[in-house]
């Protein structure tokens, strides 16, 4: 399977599994969960087919783990628009998690923090290199750091998803450092 194709299914694959299911006719259940056969089938009605063996190397290949299988059925990994109860329990974080973004949300970040906006959860990485990827992908990116320890400490609840990335409801400004000058 080529690149190309390979991003093309992921990309159909986020935006039905996290966003639009109900465009191809899927009902996700409460946990995220559609059956594969399902998802194949809605999609290939509505003028996108991939087959089974595609779809198990997007799911093998992705390197940010967004989708996971389990039997027959596939859910995204995290990063949902719609109503879904992951099921992830409560996790101890490390000390400290990273939030990638870039310049032009830095006022509005100091002022407010870091909202889900239009997530379910605020997303951080274990690592500076990870969220250092992830502000790359809107423009020349600055890696915040998060007091992770300090606001478990004060009760805020983390969990982690499958593909290692961390969730919380919200980071109040008075837990992030800002590199540099401002």
């Amino acid at each position: 399977m080529d690149e190309r194709r390979t991003v093309k299914v992921s990309k159909y694959l986020s935006r039905h599994l996290r966003h639009q299911p109900e465009r191809i006719g899927l009902t996700p259940d409460a946990g995220g969960w559609v059956e594969i056969a399902a998802l194949i089938s809605a999609a290939g009605a509505h003028g996108f087919r991939f087959t089974r063996e595609e779809l198990d190397h997007v799911v093998a290949t992705n390197d940010k783990r967004r989708f996971v299988i389990e039997g027959t059925r596939i859910r995204a990994s995290q990063g949902h628009s719609i109503e879904v109860d992951l099921g992830l329990p409560p996790a101890t974080p490390p000390p400290y998690l990273y939030h990638g973004t870039v310049p032009r949300n830095l006022d509005a970040i100091r002022t407010e923090g870091l909202k889900p906006m239009d997530r379910h959860d605020v997303h951080l990485s274990a690592d500076r290199e990870t969220a250092t990827r992830v502000g790359a992908r809107r423009g020349r990116p600055v890696v915040l750091t998060v007091d992770a320890g300090a606001m478990h400490r004060a009760g805020h609840v983390f969990r982690v998803s499958a593909n290692g990335v961390w969730l919380t409801a919200a980071v109040p400004p008075h837990y992030l450092r800002f590199p540099g000058p401002r």
